[in-house]
């Protein structure tokens, strides 16, 4: 055993002595973004849990099970050839849209939003699985129409048009943070494809000008965007999580207060363990913590471009649309939530990957992950098979 543990100290040391069979670097990155959540979590959600559940600790156990449940879900994933995938995209896509449909009918309402399925004591928030299915969806129509996307403005709009029916089902919930993401990624797996540039800035303007419409006739997203320009206007009202946010983010400074001495985790900044966490990151452990965590997520990302452009470069198209969705996923919802917490963006309701509390995202995270491991995976092998006998890696 000791030697077991050695050899595998010496390789991650020194590099591996036999080819490696899957992309290390991205596995142990996302361990230890994991486990900063976990920490972070637990940190943040101790006053929350002692009023409501009489336990200083019921939060941080449920993120310790989802954890442990995403990992397992990783496992399973990366088990799985990415051909399956192609091949039930379209049953992935039916699948998202009667879960959208479903949540609208039986969804548990919180705050005002009914984005949550009850299943006996599991919660699924529907969005999160809808944004996987439909990249995966729209990686293997690039596959199959990439000509007519390329030199066509019907095959340029078939995929918007599955778009628009899922973004309209996720604004009834509402869900706006949600339907701007898959907006991005959805304009960046195109670009990629090579969609013609004046059809890219169509698109651009036509999706900024019906955001602008949704937020000027929707009085909360005003409300959101008004309080976003000036919090202090209103610190006590509709500015107030931001300003405790940026308290936060003030008091930190460069190395923070220390792990654990947060005062507005109790219970002054709202949603301090989800979509807020970055804030007590801030200032806990201050700019260099913050920091911390956004180099681990930005490996991933650069990981899965990585993924992406060698499986483009191997004729693997869906491998690569597919990898390069999830890394456009991961920064921008990253960057948003950053954002958000920091000031510099309105008030959405987007989870820190594999960061924030969420089961549901947590999960579906770990699964992109899984999946990027799965592509990398089967590139390995396929330039593994073509090495012949005793030639070099």
């Amino acid at each position: 055993m000791v030697a077991e543990w050695g050899d595998q100290l010496r390789d991650l040391v020194l590099g591996p002595r036999e080819p490696v069979i899957y992309d290390r670097l991205l596995l142990w990155t996302m361990l230890a973004l994991l486990g900063v959540g976990l920490v972070m979590v637990t940190s943040a959600s101790v006053a929350v849990s002692e009023r409501m559940h009489d336990n200083a600790f019921h939060f941080a156990i449920r993120h310790a099970a989802y954890v442990v449940l995403a990992i397992l879900a990783l496992l399973v994933v990366v088990r799985i050839p990415v051909e399956r995938w192609l091949q039930a995209n379209w049953l992935l896509l039916t699948v998202a849209m009667v879960l959208l449909l479903a949540v609208l009918v039986v969804g548990r309402e919180v705050n005002g939003a009914k984005r949550w399925i009850s299943v006996g004591p599991v919660t699924i928030q529907v969005a999160e699985l809808a944004k996987l299915f439909f990249f995966c969806f729209l990686a293997g129509y690039l596959v199959r129409r990439h000509e007519e996307v390329r030199h066509n403005l019907k095959g340029f709009i078939k995929p918007l048009a599955v778009f628009t029916i899922m973004a309209f089902l996720l604004l009834l919930e509402p869900d706006f943070g949600t339907v701007v993401v898959m907006f991005v990624t959805t304009v960046g797996m195109l670009f990629l494809a090579g969609a013609k540039l004046w059809q890219f800035i169509a698109l651009i303007i036509s999706g900024l000008g019906a955001m602008a419409l949704l937020v000027i006739f929707e009085p909360y997203r005003m409300r959101r965007l008004t309080s976003f320009l000036n919090p202090w206007e209103d610190p006590f009202g509709s500015g107030y999580q931001l300003t405790q946010s940026l308290m936060a983010f003030g008091r930190g400074g460069w190395t923070g207060a220390g792990l654990g001495n947060s005062i507005q985790k109790l219970e002054y900044l709202p949603e301090a363990h989800t979509d807020f966490v970055m804030a007590v990151v801030a200032e806990e452990l201050g700019f260099v913590g913050v920091m911390l965590a956004i180099a681990l997520l930005l490996v991933i990302v650069v990981q899965a471009m990585r993924i992406g452009r060698r499986a483009l470069d191997d004729k693997a198209k869906f491998d690569g649309y597919l990898a390069y969705g999830i890394g456009i996923w991961l920064a921008f919802q990253g960057g948003v939530n950053l954002g958000v917490a920091s000031g510099l963006l309105p008030t959405k309701g987007l989870t820190m990957p594999l960061l924030s509390y969420g089961g549901s995202s947590m999960i579906v995270m770990t699964v992109t992950v899984g999946l990027l491991l799965r592509i990398d995976h089967e590139q390995r092998m396929r330039h593994i098979q073509a090495t012949p006998r005793g030639g070099g890696r």
